[in-house]
């Protein structure tokens, strides 16, 4: 059987996941939702793992919901068969939300290299990670209206804080396509790269060169970054730095510095 979602582990502790169903663009088939949330999930607790590439294989990053999917979910009526949507199956989250959230909850930087298009569910994984790599040729759609839906695979929630709001309803609203330059200059994307891939790996592996504690700690305050208030985001932050303050991680990165050399981080503690 096909793996549907390739797990490859680089030196360094970089863990790049694949969608691999690229015949199909990488469609959102139920078996790929449940493998990419797998997958994703047997990272949450890795601490081995340093840093996060997400991506496609083929002509695409993903194409969203596969429609032969959706089209087999309809009864006679035509009517969408599904379970309640709004069983918390996943912690906060139900299946099909935390196919984009569970990225979000992996404790270390998680990078989405983007390459041909990023559709309705294709682009809500993109926005879980952290930091999305888009190709100069590649687009991006919150799509779901098209097919008489709304994004619904986390997307409110990961769009709030990077794209304006009235351009977010914009966005839901008419399901139209954005290339990589617009994607970048509302919020839906990080950076246009020539290769996404090769800057991505370049990235997870300079990161692999950070105190592993210290990019968790700052992965824990993004985390809260739009939902904390300014007291409780003040006080999460001095808390974060008393840990890293003198702990074998920090104490490194300070030696590596003066001694002008790469640091040697042994452990995640």
């Amino acid at each position: 059987m096909t793996e549907l979602v390739k797990l490859i582990h680089h030196p360094q502790g970089i863990a790049e996941c694949v969608l691999s169903r690229p015949d199909k663009m990488n469609a959102l088939s139920p078996e790929l939702i449940d493998e990419i949330i797998r997958v994703g999930e047997s990272l949450v607790n890795d601490s081995q793992v340093r840093a996060v590439i997400v991506r496609g294989e083929g002509r695409a990053f993903c194409a969203g919901i596969d429609l032969d999917s959706l089209l087999r979910m309809q009864s006679d009526e035509g009517k969408l068969v599904v379970s309640n949507l709004s069983e918390r199956t996943h912690g906060d989250s139900n299946r099909f939300q935390r196919v984009a959230m569970v990225w979000r909850d992996i404790p270390v930087p998680v990078i989405a290299a983007i390459h041909g298009v990023a559709f309705g569910g294709g682009i809500q994984i993109a926005l879980g990670a952290d930091i999305r790599l888009i190709a100069p040729d590649a687009r991006m759609s919150v799509m779901e209206i098209k097919w008489g839906l709304i994004p619904d695979m986390a997307g409110m929630v990961l769009m709030r804080g990077l794209v304006r709001e009235d351009i977010a309803r914009e966005l839901i609203f008419t399901g139209r396509i954005v290339d990589a330059t617009e994607a970048v200059s509302i919020g839906l994307a990080t950076r246009v790269v020539d290769d996404p891939l090769a800057v991505a790996m370049t990235m997870a592996g300079e990161l692999c060169q950070k105190s592993p504690t210290a990019l968790r700690a700052a992965k824990r305050l993004m985390g809260h970054w739009t939902i904390a208030s300014d007291q409780d985001l003040l006080l999460a932050e001095a808390d974060e730095q008393s840990r890293l303050l003198g702990a074998e991680h920090q104490i490194e990165a300070v030696t590596a510095n003066l001694q002008k050399r790469v640091p040697v981080f042994k452990n995640n503690q």
